[in-house]
């Protein structure tokens, strides 16, 4: 199991690699990219209800 001091080392490595700039980037790319995937999984195949447009109903 991985303690702290080596998760704070594997850290440190990862910044002092990429860079405070590039990490803040690929953190915000991968938050979309989850939250596209969990509205994704929600849509469950149904189609998208456009809550804008009514049905006219005619006599």
């Amino acid at each position: 199991m991985i303690g702290t001091t080596e998760l704070i080392i594997i850290l440190l490595i990862v910044l002092v690699i990429f860079g405070a700039g590039k990490l803040k980037n690929i953190g915000g790319d991968l938050g979309s990219a989850i939250k596209s995937f969990k509205d994704g999984m929600g849509d469950k195949g149904e189609p998208k209800k456009n809550k804008k447009q009514k049905i006219k109903k005619t006599k």
